[in-house]
């Protein structure tokens, strides 16, 4: 049996007596960073091989933890911290099992992800998880799209150097709507910032220390570029004003989303 562990994102007494137990009694313990797992396993007093399986190496360790469930090992995958597979090695470990019908289960326990959900004060159901925030323009731009067409609660793990700058692109994509950003969760230091994306933009004047989850809640808005709220306002705007001020200012009075003010006042400046 492959045993999935959940372990802790912050604090150590967050480890269940399931993943405990699972630690205690298994063959081996792969994981994604052997010092991280390593300072686990010294806290719960369990001394076990420790194997290396990352996010490099993980298709060459799965070929080798399915010869060892063949063998009639019970083997222990943990990520650095929180639930395998999410947003951390784990998934190729899950295919491989079941390509090869072989046993696996989920231990669960803390998830910054559910955490974030719960705190952040947002309507929590429907909501939808969408790891980091990519680099790349191109994906940027293609998840910033699929967050702008919820209508439900969005989330995001996003590193401290990185928040203020993910703040920007939401609000750029979305306009200024409520939104959470929940950091050093379950830790001394748990911080909580509830707001609009502005006013979180406001908040983090100085980069912050641990790891953060933003939480943002779209809310589709009812008006669509044709309404006629965003129409006479632009019009109004666009005797005076450029295509590219118009939108700013109908986006700020309006709290629509900046592209969808600009697209429109394009259309508008044209007829």
């Amino acid at each position: 049996m492959l045993y999935l562990c959940a372990t802790p994102i912050g604090n150590l007494g967050d480890i269940t007596l399931r993943v405990i137990d699972a630690l205690q009694n298994c063959d081996a313990v792969y994981c994604e960073d052997t010092r991280q797992t390593a300072k686990l396993l010294n806290h719960l007093e369990i001394k076990k091989p420790v194997v290396s399986c990352h996010k490099h190496n993980e298709q060459f360790r799965a070929e080798e933890l399915i010869a060892r469930l063949k063998n009639g090992e019970n083997i222990c995958y943990c990520s650095d911290a929180g639930m395998p597979a999410v947003s951390d090695p784990g998934e190729v470990l899950v295919r491989s099992c079941i390509e090869h019908e072989l046993d696996f289960t989920v231990l669960p326990g803390a998830s910054a992800v559910l955490s974030a959900a719960v705190l952040s004060g947002l309507p929590m159901q429907p909501f939808t998880f969408f790891g980091f925030m990519p680099r790349d323009n191109k994906a940027q731009a293609e998840m910033l799209e699929t967050i702008r067409a919820c209508s439900h609660l969005c989330l995001l793990y996003e590193s401290p150097h990185r928040i203020k700058a993910t703040l920007n692109l939401l609000h750029e994509a979305l306009g200024n709507v409520r939104a959470a950003v929940l950091r050093e969760l379950t830790k001394k230091f748990e911080s909580a910032y509830r707001g609009t994306l502005k006013e979180l933009i406001d908040m983090f004047t100085d980069e912050p220390k641990g790891e953060c989850v933003i939480a943002v809640y779209p809310q589709r808005q009812a008006l669509a570029p044709s309404d006629e709220r965003l129409n006479l306002l632009l019009s109004e705007l666009l005797k005076e004003r450029s295509v590219k001020d118009a939108a700013a200012i109908a986006s700020e009075v309006l709290e629509l989303p900046k592209k969808l003010c600009y697209s429109r006042a394009l259309i508008l400046n044209q007829e």
